[in-house]
């Protein structure tokens, strides 16, 4: 099984972001900026600035298709951080594989951004703002039977699949 980003659908789109087709069709895929980068960049969908002390949910317009034992970390580019003190919000986001088409959001990421800074950041269409890192993980063997239900938090909630 392959890994890849693909974007939300347009009806998802409409939802989150808004009802633009032009837009739709013109923004681009994360990206590796180089041979032996390990972060994808995640590159804006329209500009968008953050004032000092200001916390902003950006839409990515992206869902990612990954192996079940692989997480997508996602992390604020580190250009960023040292350059203008913007944060994640909840510090390192983890994208599980099975976000992936949830009946939420098809799987639609967000990034929530903070400015720790004194100077406003500005990021433009086309730049990158965050990062996602695709990384094996191990369990410990248990046979875990709940399976997602929704979006974001939705591991909190419990259900059992009495089909599997």
């Amino acid at each position: 099984m392959e890994r890849y980003f693909e974007k939300i659908s347009f009806e998802q789109f409409k939802k989150d972001i808004k009802d633009d087709k032009k837009l739709y069709e013109e923004y681009k895929l994360p990206e590796r900026k180089t041979k032996n980068s390990a972060g994808y960049d995640f590159l804006a969908i329209e500009d968008f600035e953050l004032a000092p002390g200001e916390i902003k949910k950006i839409p990515t317009g992206y869902k990612v298709k990954m192996q079940p034992d692989e997480v997508l970390f996602n992390f604020v580019r580190s250009s960023m951080g040292f350059k203008y003190n913007i944060r994640l919000t909840n510090q390192v986001g983890i994208i599980d594989s099975d976000y992936y088409n949830n009946p939420d959001n098809e799987g639609h990421m967000f990034i929530s951004l903070q400015n720790e800074g004194d100077k406003v950041f500005k990021c433009h269409k086309g730049e990158g703002y965050a990062q996602g890192i695709f990384v094996k993980y191990l369990t410990c063997g248990e046979e875990v039977k709940t399976k997602r239900i929704g979006g974001t938090g939705s591991t909190n909630q419990e259900r059992n699949d009495k089909n599997e």
